[in-house]
């Protein structure tokens, strides 16, 4: 699929059986380099906070803050459908703060779709937006926001042990309906597990795709860039399950920099003279 991606472009995929590729950007560079990767979907997540900037919870991020990284986002991708988070607040504040807060990313950032957490539990904002135009990615199952809800402690790097249990089937069968049912195009299953996860994404004829302990039980996946290529810095001291290793990469074209700077060689790249 090198033409640009639409909706009906996903439903078609799920329909046929082809895998949709979600992927999380925060920047313009990573942005434009996923697009041509063939990324189905670029997601601009509210975790850019804890991933990109240090701090220490998602809830801390401003909508001011998620505008200036999806604008940063939607100028370099071009084929990909672009959706971009809710920070906390609007959703939780209620429909006409989440209709309003959705017509700011498209107007300003020029998103195609936006993205609610815990959207399960704000069935009328999703109508709401869904009625103003805006195509709703609904996230629910067990997420930073509703983790607490089900008793189960949340885990920045989850373990099959953290995936939705067997015995909430019903109940995450019926989220689901219910939010097909307000209007939402996708849904983005965090946790679900080998068991929940396919008995909704069957349930739903929207597509169903998981980040968070997702898996090809799904309609398709959603994954950080940052996650799959191994950029965190803590990748410098275990070796991890990724892609790539571009910690260790920058690590060490720093390290080789540094040596030229201070042994007075010119630097790769640098003017040669």
């Amino acid at each position: 699929m090198s033409e640009k991606v639409h909706l009906g472009d996903l439903q078609a995929m799920k329909r046929d059986g082809r895998k949709i590729v979600g992927v999380v950007a925060w920047d313009y560079q990573m942005a434009r380099i996923v697009d041509r990767a063939g990324a189905d979907l670029v997601s601009v997540g509210d975790t850019v906070g804890i991933n990109l900037w240090g701090q220490p919870n998602p809830l801390e991020v401003t909508m001011d803050q998620m505008i200036i990284v999806c604008q940063a986002v939607r100028r370099g991708v071009r084929r990909a459908l672009l959706s971009c988070d809710f920070p906390f607040g609007p959703v939780q504040e209620g429909p006409e703060q989440a209709v309003r807060a959705a017509i700011r990313f498209v107007k300003e950032a020029g998103v195609d779709m936006v993205k609610l957490d815990g959207a399960s539990d704000h069935l009328d904002a999703v109508s709401a937006v869904t009625r103003a135009g805006i195509p709703v990615f609904a996230q629910f199952g067990i997420t930073p926001q509703t983790s607490l809800k089900y008793g189960v402690t949340y885990r920045a790097t989850p373990t099959a042990a953290d995936a939705v249990p067997d015995e909430l089937l019903d109940e995450m069968v019926g989220e689901a309906k219910r939010l097909e049912e307000a209007g939402a195009a996708l849904l983005n299953f965090t946790n679900s597990g080998p068991v929940v996860g396919p008995a909704v994404a069957q349930a739903v004829s929207i597509p169903v795709l998981g980040g968070f302990g997702g898996g090809p039980w799904l309609d398709g996946r959603v994954r950080m860039a940052t996650a799959a290529i191994g950029y965190s810095a803590d990748a410098l001291d275990t070796a991890p399950d990724t892609y790539a290793n571009v910690a260790q990469i920058a690590f060490d074209a720093i390290s080789a920099y540094a040596d030229d700077v201070r042994a007075a060689r010119q630097i790769a790249g640098g003017i040669r003279v």
